[in-house]
């Protein structure tokens, strides 16, 4: 009895040569990480976690990731709808606008953000005349955060609501069912997976933010300096330690790893 074809490896029959740039390309990812596992400190890693510094940069890190992911869950969501829902010429704008950020390197990010919201910007200058002035406070993190983390979640959201289709949202209207009622009541469910995926993806990329914070909001210990500008700090030799440097490196590692496991959780047909 033969075995059912998507039950085998897909072994097929590609040239055993390219095994070799594999095993080269994964270790390459795979191996400087594990360097960073070796450095550890594991006897002294729970002191340099909760030192008061590696705190500082943690609890900011998580508070203003958390803000920025519900600012990207509330301005992302009706725009991955709206390029769903879009004619094709308009939704390929769109999504070619939406992935910009994703392409710049994060510092253009950090410019770009101090230009518009700096003294000298057009909303800058406002701001700063009603006594709001944004570069270098913490506000300015989840600016930051929110400029390059919520390409994430619409591009997930927005993949998984064109692929649910609109076959169902027509039988609730034809039914009687309002927009509202058919958004809250069809769409979404059917798109959840691709929702928390996003939603996780747009934690974790706010969290390890850093080109674009640098830039716009400092470095300022306790105000401004999340995890990456501490790590980065401490490697240029001063605020942590180098000890709870790597602490905090392996922590966003973790989170990172955490991260793509509970995405492929989600992901529709990840299980067989």
């Amino acid at each position: 009895m033969t075995a059912r074809s998507d039950d085998r490896a897909p072994a097929g029959n590609l040239p055993r040569i390219l095994a070799l740039p594999a095993i080269f390309a994964l270790a390459l990812l795979v191996v400087p990480l594990g360097g960073l596992i070796v450095r550890a400190e594991w006897g002294t890693l729970w002191a340099d976690v909760t030192a008061p510094e590696s705190l500082s940069a943690l609890t900011l890190s998580l508070v203003t990731g958390a803000i920025a992911t519900v600012i990207c869950l509330i301005l992302g969501l009706p725009l991955a709808i709206l390029i769903a829902r879009a004619r094709p010429w308009l939704a390929a704008i769109l999504r070619v606008l939406v992935t910009v950020p994703l392409v710049l390197p994060p510092m253009v990010g950090g410019v770009a953000l101090l230009f518009l919201f700096g003294r000298s910007g057009p909303v800058g200058r406002w701001l700063e005349g009603i006594g709001l002035g944004l570069p270098f406070t913490t506000a300015a993190v989840v600016v930051a955060q929110v400029f390059v983390a919520l390409p994430f979640l619409v591009l997930a959201v927005e993949g998984a609501v064109r692929a649910v289709g609109v076959e169902y949202e027509r039988t609730a209207a034809a039914l009687g069912a309002g927009r509202w009622a058919t958004l809250r009541r069809i769409t979404l469910p059917l798109a959840a997976p691709g929702l928390v995926a996003g939603l996780v993806l747009c934690f974790a990329r706010a969290i390890g933010e850093f080109g674009a914070t640098a830039l716009f909001a400092g470095n300022n210990p306790g105000v401004t300096q999340t995890m990456p500008l501490a790590i980065y700090t401490a490697f240029n030799g001063s605020g942590v330690g180098q000890g709870p440097a790597v602490a905090l490196s392996l922590l966003l590692l973790v989170t990172a790893i955490a991260v793509l496991l509970l995405v492929r959780a989600w992901r529709p047909g990840s299980v067989r």
